[in-house]
């Protein structure tokens, strides 16, 4: 009788049309080769020498359970079933186990090469009929025992069904069955064989004699080793999950205390210009002050609330921009329709300074990846920087070019300079170089660190180099949009 499957059938339907068919489990893909493990511990264990006819899926942890069993009896005879095509041989019959024969499959090379040297056979399964691609079993057969273990990976159509249920959290099971029912076993094995190439195959599993029923003693002992195994799952999964949440906590931590840090600085930062402010206000009710000390309190006062608004603005900016990132695309931006724009806005500053202002950026530039506006602001927050700390007299340079598959801008100062040990520091929220602490900036010591966000969002980065006293140099790699 032929029993091969037909277009809309599969091996797996194929087990469950019998009189009593075996029972349908939903498994995970960690429980499906749980099962496998179990059995072939049974085998070692049982110094049971069987012939196994596999198809598994693309992953090397369950051929590394058939090289176990290979390890203890060298003369087992493996048999490793793919799909093929009707009327063409893709797979090739490997010889031997010496791993010698140059002419493999190509499914064979899709594994590991250490599991190449498992199989004494390959089965091409002839079928035009996809559900068997889905579909994956461990056949052992054997005179003292005998299983079958078949699963079946659902369809897309009904994957999504499971995926609207309530647990749509939920990887979607594997459906399976385990038995030891030899008419259902045979029957699959007919329908193996009905589909394949290979006529050993065909001559060897004839000659097996194996019983119907397995010896009770062997199917506890199945049973307690899969209880094991299970066991040792959930144990993993547990310490799994212990290990997920206690690294999610060390991460909420701190962030927490990230946020009470940056909490903490915006008081202190908020409340300097206040005390300056209250200062010089009680200074102004004196009855003996006069006129020019009434009018430089005047002009603190004025220096402190726009160094407050100056610093509330940066906060509030900071924060959006936070916030917004994450939910920002990507955009190609062009550096000749940014930067010249930028650089002639801070031009009458400049002049006025007596600061040389200009730049160079080739209209061939390729495009690069930013947010919308995030270059502009860039731009913005290192050439006013460039501009404030340098001197009566100096140059700011702004250049681009291509740089190794990137597109560098740099901008360069001879202005105060940093000192070295503080350069890692200017990236971080309100950090304002020591040497210029006591230099009235109207800064929130802000600018860098939204430059800093906005370039890890674009996936650029940025580097600094800089001399005290010479000037200070920003480099910016952006990545390419024709890359």
């Amino acid at each position: 009788m032929n029993l091969s499957p037909p277009g809309n059938l599969s091996i797996y339907q194929l087990a469950l049309d019998v009189e009593k068919p075996p029972k349908r489990l939903n498994l995970s893909c960690a429980t499906l080769l749980s099962m496998v493990k179990s059995q072939i511990d049974l085998l070692i264990e049982e110094n049971i020498l069987a012939t196994i006819v596999v198809k598994f899926p693309l992953l090397n942890i369950f051929y590394s359970e058939l090289k176990r069993y290979q390890q203890h009896f060298s003369d087992a005879a493996i048999y490793n079933c793919q799909l093929g095509s009707v009327g063409e041989l893709k797979t090739k019959v490997v010889e031997g186990v010496d791993g010698n024969n140059s002419d493999i499959s190509e499914f064979l090379n899709c594994v590991n090469s250490s599991t190449t040297d498992l199989f004494d056979y390959s089965v091409e399964l002839f079928t035009d009929n996809l559900q068997i691609r889905r579909e994956y079993f461990l056949i052992v057969l054997s005179g003292e025992f005998c299983s079958l273990t078949l699963a079946h990976r659902p369809r897309k159509k009904l994957k999504n069904q499971i995926l609207n249920q309530k647990n749509n959290y939920k990887i979607p099971p594997i459906l399976s069955v385990n038995t030891f029912d030899g008419e259902v076993i045979q029957r699959v094995l007919n329908g193996i064989k009905n589909i394949s190439n290979l006529e050993k195959f065909h001559l060897k599993t004839a000659e097996l004699i194996y019983p119907q029923t397995p010896p009770a003693a062997l199917t506890t002992k199945l049973f307690l080793g899969q209880v094991q195994r299970q066991e040792e799952i959930n144990i993993q999964k547990s310490q799994s999950r212990f290990s997920n949440l206690k690294q999610q906590n060390l991460k909420l931590r701190g962030e927490l205390q990230d946020k009470d840090e940056y909490l903490n600085n915006v008081c202190q930062e908020i409340l300097t210009p206040l005390t300056h402010m209250k200062t010089a206000l009680s200074l102004l009710y004196s009855p003996s002050i006069k006129t020019p000390q009434r009018q430089r309190y005047l002009e603190m006062i004025k220096r402190e609330c726009d160094r407050q608004n100056c610093l509330i603005t940066g906060v509030m900016d900071l924060v959006e921009l936070e916030r917004s990132l994450e939910t920002t695309f990507l955009e190609p931006v062009c550096l000749a329709e940014v930067v010249p724009g930028v650089v002639s806005t801070y031009q009458p500053l400049a002049h006025e300074r007596g600061i040389m202002l200009a730049y160079t950026v080739p209209n061939s530039l390729p495009y690069v990846w930013c947010v919308s506006g995030g270059l502009r602001q860039i731009v913005i927050n290192l050439l006013s920087n460039s501009i404030k700390f340098t001197s009566n007299g100096g140059q700011v340079w702004v250049r681009a070019r291509r740089h190794k598959g990137y597109v560098q801008l740099e901008l360069h100062d001879t202005g105060i300079g940093i000192p070295e040990n503080e350069i890692p520091k200017i990236f971080n929220r309100f950090y304002k170089v020591r040497s210029l602490a006591k230099e009235e900036t109207g800064s929130a010591g802000l600018g860098l660190t939204i430059v800093e966000k906005l370039l890890q969002r674009c996936g650029g980065n940025i580097s600094v180099t800089s001399i005290p006293g010479e000037g200070s140099t920003f480099k910016i790699l952006l990545a390419s949009v024709c890359n």
